[in-house]
């Protein structure tokens, strides 16, 4: 499938964000993101819900594509466009139940491929760079990782970890077909500002 246009991929991080979270991404959706993903694991399900409609109703107006990370529930509840599941998660029951576009995390090769036999839209791999938002993962992958791993399948790859508006277009010449970022905009002073820069940065490569 295409990815969302700009394939930038916004994941929010409330336990860093230095904004409420629907402001970080009415601010980054003014700058021209139009793909985000509610990754909030921890809220209980009436706050996830609540954020995820404050999150929908920041980007009214626009084409912006709003996911919900692992809770199917949720997602379907709040009308949700997608939603991304872990490793080894029920692609086949998502794609069923929700429709939209399922994503999957893989931080291997293995991975990818077991996402894209069941059916996934695309994956994340994570992490390409060093990144404290991504803890618990093993070292970095790097770009030779990337590479090699966007060679060996046909799924759209969007790179996770680490990524900012220097190394994107570095990401984007190795496979990826779109980048993913979590603590560049969630722990930015000025988070339209930041999201401006990585949407140039992907579009100038891709668009």
């Amino acid at each position: 499938m295409t990815l969302p246009q700009p394939p930038l991929l916004v994941i929010t991080d409330g336990a860093r964000a230095r904004k409420p979270l629907a402001k970080i991404v009415a601010k980054a959706c003014d700058s021209g993101c139009r793909w985000f993903m509610v990754r909030e694991k921890y809220l209980p399900q009436e706050e996830l819900a609540a954020l995820v409609i404050e999150c929908q109703a920041a980007t009214r107006g626009t084409d912006a594509i709003i996911s919900v990370n692992t809770d199917i529930g949720i997602a379907i509840a709040c009308g949700a466009d997608g939603i991304h599941l872990p490793s080894g998660g029920q692609i086949a029951m998502a794609k069923h139940r929700l429709g939209g576009i399922v994503g999957v995390s893989a931080h291997n090769l293995d991975e990818v491929r077991f996402a894209f036999a069941e059916g996934a839209d695309y994956v994340t791999l994570s992490p390409i760079f060093a990144s404290s938002s991504k803890p618990g993962y093993g070292p970095a992958l790097g770009l030779a990782k990337l590479r090699d791993t966007a060679e060996r399948v046909s799924i759209p790859i969007v790179a996770l970890g680490g990524i900012d508006a220097g190394n994107t277009s570095r990401c984007l010449a190795a496979g990826a077909a779109g980048v993913a970022v979590m603590g560049a905009v969630m722990t930015a002073s000025d988070p339209r500002r930041v999201s401006a820069d990585l949407v140039a940065a992907v579009t100038q490569v891709v668009c």
